[in-house]
């Protein structure tokens, strides 16, 4: 007998499943296509109730939305920022896990320690990118990070977050840099660790006609050029060579597609408990905070790109989703609806769908022609960065 059958009908038969009559309510494809729902973290009714904004600048405009959906709780957030600086815009999407903490702390503070490095100062926006992320991990141990999460996640009691006692993560070699703008606080939480939840972070930096592309999880930046797409950035799972071989070396284990047979992302902010390995850097843990960096030279072609959570591409290829946006765009000029519109179409129609059960986030900006010229550019390639003026062509 099929496995999943033998499962299904132990399930059926069970003594706690027949004490509640939940025999005759339960579908097969709705306990096996989405489970989340046997777990209560799916709602009966999705909550289609969409958060959306708009914004221009000479440059460029763009328009976002997010939506909670079947998911029980809304765990996505984001932040857009048309002029950081008088040449410069940053656009990030978080897609959190075990809670929404991780993802608010990000899209209210990455941007901050982007801007205040000395590198970003000097020009080097790649490798202020990718301090910044491992900076958040930093921030997030103590008394003071504890508070901000607990905070962000609107609870203290069941934050998924609260461990103390334990040996201090590693932290990444540049930190002695780092200027201490995280002033310690003495309390009973001095010693947190920082929090089991977690959360990707997809961001781009759009500064002249140069696009700088961090990632590190599942959520993904794609372009538009003339109407085919190309991915900037790379969902990082446990299966690809180079996240195996860290996570080996670093003494983990892959079962079922995920880390220690819990997390499938192989990098995350937050997750502690896969960064506890004291004798090991930050970017050498289970599970790493260090962002692939994408560096792409903007032409006259390049029409929008796209950052959005797996909520998205789960239900849509990138140039799917392209396609759509590009067909919207005849009929709508609001941005922000055009983003209503691929939630609304991604969306499942019941939770025995399957795909289409997330939380949905999506921020689409548009360029305005012509692109200015680049002032002469000051970056220094780091280790992770990827030369990448020719896009990785979308194969899905």
């Amino acid at each position: 007998m099929n496995s999943v059958w033998q499962h299904y009908l132990c399930f059926l038969h069970s003594p706690l499943t027949l004490s509640l009559s939940l025999v005759p309510t339960i579908s097969f494809f709705t306990l096996f296509l989405c489970p989340d729902i046997a777990m209560g973290t799916t709602l009966s009714i999705p909550k289609t109730e969409k958060f959306s904004e708009d914004g221009e600048n000479d440059n460029l405009r763009y328009g976002l939305s997010s939506m909670q959906g079947w998911r029980a709780t809304m765990e996505d957030a984001h932040a857009a920022h048309l002029d950081v600086d008088s040449s410069t815009s940053f656009f990030g999407v978080y897609d959190g896990h075990g809670g929404k903490a991780v993802a608010k702390f990000c899209a209210k503070h990455l941007h901050q320690q982007v801007l205040k490095s000395e590198e970003y100062i000097a020009g080097d926006v790649g490798t202020s990118l990718t301090k910044a992320f491992l900076r958040m991990d930093e921030m997030m141990r103590g008394q003071r990070g504890w508070r901000e999460l607990a905070v962000l996640g609107d609870k203290v009691k069941g934050f998924n977050g609260i461990i103390e006692g334990l040996i201090r993560s590693p932290r990444s070699n540049d930190n002695k840099d780092q200027s201490d703008d995280w002033a310690f606080e003495k309390g009973p939480h001095s010693d947190f660790d920082g929090p089991n939840s977690g959360s990707t972070a997809c961001v781009a930096i759009i500064r002249n006609n140069l696009l700088f592309v961090a990632n590190a999880g599942d959520s993904r930046c794609v372009i538009s050029r003339n109407g085919q797409a190309y991915n900037l950035s790379r969902d990082h799972k446990p299966e690809l060579v180079i996240e195996k071989e860290r996570i080996y070396k670093a003494g983990g284990f892959i079962h079922a597609g995920r880390i220690n047979g819990s997390l499938n992302l192989a990098r995350a902010i937050g997750d502690v408990d896969f960064k506890n390995n004291r004798f090991l850097s930050a970017e050498k843990q289970v599970v790493t905070a260090n962002p692939d960096i994408n560096i792409v030279d903007l032409h006259d072609e390049d029409e929008f790109i796209v950052i959005a959570c797996d909520g998205i591409w789960d239900c849509l290829s990138s140039q799917q989703l392209v396609d759509f946006v590009r067909q919207e765009l005849l009929l709508e000029t609001k941005l922000s609806e055009v983003c209503e519109r691929v939630l609304d179409r991604c969306l499942a129609p019941s939770l025995a769908v399957g795909d289409g059960c997330d939380n949905m986030t999506m921020i689409l900006v548009q360029f305005k022609k012509p692109l200015q010229t680049s002032a002469p550019a000051q970056e220094q390639s780091s280790s992770n960065e990827q030369d990448a003026s020719e896009p990785t062509l979308e194969n899905s």
